[in-house]
């Protein structure tokens, strides 16, 4: 009973071994080191001799069936590894050969023997001279060419790093791929850099492997025959057959692995940029084009009959190779058939047209003299300050961005940028790609040396000067802007303007879809009974008009449900949206100080308005003279004006009857001018009032 217990708990503790790959790691690794200094007795010598061979064997094959060489991203470790199994077991055969090879052929172990006896075939000269053949092909041929591949392969692919680092961030920013594609992308990349650069390092372990062997076979040989006459007192053509039997077999059971191993390293680092197994690549190309089969077919047919040269090979190979070439263009032949079944399938006219009518939702072109913003290593790049603009856009408004496509348009000038929004201008500016932006926050000229300009957002007058004087323009107290700043800048106000347009009925669906579970239920009591999902879009759309984040949109969603009991005009739905995010309307208008800086309306012109608005109920236009409006907005002008002389930016405060209609006046004119009723101040907020229009 006990002893079945303790196989029982010997098998758990194996089983438990085995899944401790990293512990049976460090024990091979020891193991290994150990073999360089501890006598091995004979059958564990041929153990470990065909442990070698097998591991080499599984290389090779690994190394012909990936796809691609980073799916085999260990085999420099691998290598190392291999490299350092071969030299113990070296250092282990060579003790036994020249501590017991007196004794026999057998006394290294049966492997070696084996070896051995098959190479020299009982001629000693003809196996050192074959073993030296094999010796020289893998060191000269297969170990230095494929150092040599991956020395270059390594250089090449750290040369065209940066290049690609560049094409996957102007993928991103254009959109065309998203940040999860591009990290993998990245990563990839990463690996493939130091794969090679490894694989660079490795080849030299294969060549060092190849060097030992070499001196270990000499000294084997030499200093058997010198111990095995001087010390042993066996006679020299003995010694001579004995020790040069156990010589060779010890450097074909260390070489031929070797080899095996470097013919692996060759495969591995020469298959770079082809895809697919090397079987596939292989035949799939030398037997993809008929025409040369077919040339090699006639040249072997010509050669079988050429004068001294074997017939029957030669015209075997020629008729096999015409029976591929015969297959080929069998497969590649189209019948007339089937060309008009590709014609009906392949419709020639109406692909083209659908992607003409594909619109870019946001677009910036740039001229060719700006193509560098995309990233020169000189500043900071346009693809990643768009990236952070349309994540902080997405925090502080709600929905994310649809993507910046970038692209080069070689009709603008070369410092020349232009923003579209649907295929139409919406923004143009010119920047200098080399030199930095100079404004005075004063509106005074710049004292610097440069050329003058207009700072594109918003009309101001700029400098730009040489970055070298960057130093100087921060001391005087300018503002410094960096080219792809003042392009990310002038995007920037363009989404803010036109956020209403950005958000399309297709991102309503999936703002929607987020909600939680109880959400849900509510907006199916409410869509599409009462509401479309359309009218909700119009309505967030109103809000985001007036720069309103709809990040609540909880809160929003509740809001409507209330609204829809008393009303279906968007209108006042929207008013009463207003109403219940004032909390968030009072922070976003309150100055640094904590108040709210507030010009109101003379009651003059509350019944102004009012008396505009007329009858109609909900669906009541305003019909102001056009003289009354201009006199108002002058007014307004003059007030702000007169405000902003005192460091004032009041916000105006209306009636909620009138707001959205004294609004739509005012944005006309002062599109950032916020515009709040009095149901929206919310009851904690507080209040500075600067006087009344």
């Amino acid at each position: 009973m006990n002893s079945a217990l303790s196989l029982q708990s010997l098998g758990n503790g194996a089983r438990k071994l085995v899944r401790e790959t990293d512990v049976l790691l460090a024990i091979g690794i020891i193991s290994i080191i150990l073999m360089l200094v501890v006598p091995l007795p004979p059958l564990l010598l041929d153990a470990m001799l065909a442990l070698s061979i097998t591991l080499a064997i599984l290389i090779l094959l690994t190394s012909l069936l990936i796809e691609r060489p980073l799916d085999f991203s260990a085999f420099p470790t691998v290598l190392l590894i291999a490299t350092m199994l071969r030299l113990a077991l070296n250092i282990g055969s060579t003790r036994l050969i020249l501590g017991n090879g007196h004794e026999g052929p057998s006394a290294a172990g049966h492997v070696i023997q084996a070896f051995g006896g098959f190479m020299m075939q009982g001629n000693a000269v003809i196996g050192v001279i074959v073993f030296a053949i094999l010796v020289i092909v893998n060191f000269v041929v297969i170990t230095k060419g494929s150092g040599r591949i991956a020395e270059v392969a390594a250089r090449f692919s750290l040369d065209a790093m940066p290049g690609k680092q560049m094409a996957i961030d102007a993928d991103l920013g254009a959109g065309l791929i998203d940040e999860k594609v591009a990290r993998r992308r990245r990563t990839e990349l990463e690996g493939e850099s130091a794969f090679f650069g490894a694989m660079d390092g490795a080849a030299k372990f294969v060549r060092g492997d190849a060097v030992a062997g070499l001196i270990i076979t000499a000294i084997n040989l030499v200093a058997g025959i010198v111990i095995g006459v001087g010390q042993m007192g066996i006679s020299v053509a003995q010694a001579v057959h004995t020790y040069t039997l156990l010589t060779i077999g010890d450097g074909l059971v260390s070489q031929i692995p070797a080899l095996v191993i470097s013919t692996a390293a060759g495969l591995l680092v020469s298959k770079a940029g082809v895809n697919g197994r090397a079987d596939r690549a292989l035949f799939g190309q030398l037997g993809h084009y008929y025409k040369a089969l077919g040339m090699t077919s006639a040249a072997s047919c010509l050669l079988a009959v050429f004068p001294g040269l074997p017939t029957i090979p030669f015209l075997a190979i020629g008729v096999g190779a015409g029976y591929l070439a015969y297959r080929g263009y069998e497969a590649e032949k189209v019948t007339p058939a089937e060309e008009a079944t590709l014609e009906q399938a392949v419709p020639p006219s109406e692909q083209p047209i659908a992607e003409i009518l594909e619109i870019d939702p946001l677009r910036l072109e740039l001229g060719y003299g700006l193509l560098g913003l995309l990233g020169d290593g000189k500043g900071p790049r346009l693809p990643d300050q768009i990236k952070s603009l349309r994540r902080q856009l997405a925090a502080d408004l709600g929905f994310v961005l649809p993507s910046v496509r970038i692209q080069d348009n070689i009709h603008l000038p070369p410092d020349v940028y232009v923003l579209k929004l649907k295929e139409l201008d919406v923004g143009r500016g010119e920047v200098r790609p080399t030199q930095l932006m100079v404004m005075s926050p004063r509106g005074e000229p710049v004292e610097l040396p440069g050329e003058e300009g207009r700072e594109p957002t918003f009309g101001l007058p700029a400098n730009w000067v040489s970055p070298s004087l960057r130093d100087e323009a921060v001391f005087r107290g300018y503002t410094v802007v960096d080219p792809a700043t003042v392009v990310t800048t002038h995007l920037t106000e363009i989404i803010k303007d036109n956020l209403a347009e950005l958000l399309s009925l297709a991102e309503t669906q999936k703002l929607l879809k987020g909600l939680d579970e109880p959400y849900q239920k509510l907006l199916q009591e409410i869509s599409p009974a009462r509401i479309s999902t359309a009218g909700i879009q119009r309505i967030l759309q109103k809000l985001l008009a007036e720069r309103i984040s709809i990040r609540d949109l909880q809160a929003i969603v509740e809001a409507i449900s209330e609204a829809l009991a008393r009303t279906q005009s968007s209108v006042f739905i929207t008013e009463h949206v207003r109403t219940r995010l004032s909390r968030q309307l009072c922070s976003a208008a309150a100055g640094t100080d904590g108040f709210i800086a507030v010009l109101t309306l003379s009651a003059t012109w509350e019944q102004a308005f009012d008396n505009a608005l007329g009858p109609g109920g909900e669906d009541r236009q305003l019909a102001m003279l056009p003289s009354e409006v201009q006199n108002f907005i002058q007014l307004l002008n003059a007030r702000f004006e007169e405000l902003a002389m005192r460091g004032e930016l009041p916000v105006v405060l209306t009636s909620p009857g009138i707001r959205p209609y004294v609004r739509a006046i005012v944005e006309r004119y002062r599109p950032a001018t916020t515009v709040l009723s009095q149901n929206e101040i919310h009851l904690r907020a507080r209040i500075k009032f600067l006087g009344q229009i």
